[in-house]
């Protein structure tokens, strides 16, 4: 079974959105493409959130979000709970932000780097895997009882 991918992208990341899309496709994955579909001004939290709530529903495995820096887009994936996104704009974060921190979702600046770079970060982050080795286990147990204590909860929950 192909992992699925949640895609997301403002209209300064759209034009890198759609080479990455063809990317994963041709390689296989399943795509979950959340917008936005033209270079039309819109706003990146609206393509962060959809893509962060696809990660927290379990319909998509990853996540990737493209915005102009790749900054508001981590900060706004970054909100919604279970995800951690993280801007990335080398292989090395890339694949060692999975290793060890088990990020789930790669933010992309489309004004930051050109198609190849995006292309290596993505098949960097995708390569790699969470180690699962103690420490990085302890440090991730630590980063969710953070999330933890700042949840609200529902009236209803």
């Amino acid at each position: 079974m192909a992992v699925k991918i949640a895609l997301g992208a403002d209209h300064a990341g759209f034009p890198l959105k759609k080479v990455l899309g063809e990317h994963l496709k041709a390689q296989g994955y399943e795509l979950l493409d959340l917008g936005t579909h033209s270079d039309e001004a819109c706003d990146y939290p609206d393509y962060a959130l959809a893509v962060g709530e696809a990660i927290k529903d379990g319909l998509a495995e990853i996540g990737v979000v493209v915005c102009g820096s790749g900054v508001g887009a981590s900060v706004a994936v970054n909100k919604v709970p279970g995800v951690r996104g993280a801007i990335c704009h080398d292989t090395f974060s890339a694949a060692q932000g999975r290793e060890d921190d088990n990020t789930n979702v790669l933010c992309l600046g489309a004004r930051v780097v050109g198609v190849s770079l995006a292309l290596a970060v993505l098949d960097a982050f995708l390569g790699a895997r969470f180690s699962g080795a103690d420490r990085h286990v302890r440090r991730l147990n630590k980063v969710l009882a953070i999330e933890k204590k700042y949840m609200v909860s529902s009236p209803s929950g």
